[in-house]
């Protein structure tokens, strides 16, 4: 379902556009989904609305089937990528767990702004989407994906993520429909 409402204390919540992950490949070309959040950040900033830049330095602790590389990132791995144009009003969140709700001060932080209703883009829809996303939804956040502002190292799972899931956990939209939203 498309975007229905903007309430008046919306945020932006940007996943992961940080340099190590952003270079890493992913299903669409990184450029265009950097390009299309820097477009949504500076629409929210100019609306004085919030704009959350979450970053990771590193995986969960959790054990897995799925056996992990050895972690040794260069030293700008987490630096969050210049085009997202950081502004000194920006919430900053640094996660180490997948979801950016636990074990960070991201729900005191909308809390305390009064925020209603989150919009999602970045990098992984599967996995630092997806989870942030289901604890946003768990804390009664109106939910909004802004589907071609997110990407995926499997293109597949992409659109798994945003044709099954996503409709479960809120509404789901394009860049330029916010955008047009954000304007009236």
């Amino acid at each position: 379902m498309p975007l229905t409402q903007l309430d008046d204390r919306a945020a932006l919540i940007l996943i992961d556009l940080q340099k190590g992950i952003v270079a890493n490949a992913p299903a669409q070309p990184a450029a265009q989904i950097v390009d299309r959040a820097a477009q949504l950040a500076k629409a929210f900033r100019a609306q004085g609305l919030p704009v959350v830049l979450v970053n990771v330095t590193g995986p969960a602790p959790g054990r897995t089937d799925q056996r992990r590389p050895a972690f040794s990132p260069p030293p700008d791995w987490a630096e969050l990528v210049p085009e997202l144009d950081q502004q000194p009003g920006d919430i900053r969140v640094t996660k180490h767990r997948i979801g950016a709700f636990i074990g960070t001060n991201l729900q005191e932080e909308l809390h305390n702004r009064g925020v209603t209703q989150v919009f999602f883009a970045g990098i992984s829809t599967s996995v630092g989407v997806e989870s942030t996303a289901r604890s946003a939804y768990d804390h009664g956040y109106h939910v909004v994906f802004v589907s071609d502002a997110m990407t995926d190292r499997d293109a597949e799972i992409h659109q798994f993520c945003v044709a099954r899931i996503f409709p479960r956990l809120g509404e789901v939209d394009s860049t330029q429909s916010v955008l047009e939203r954000l304007r009236t």
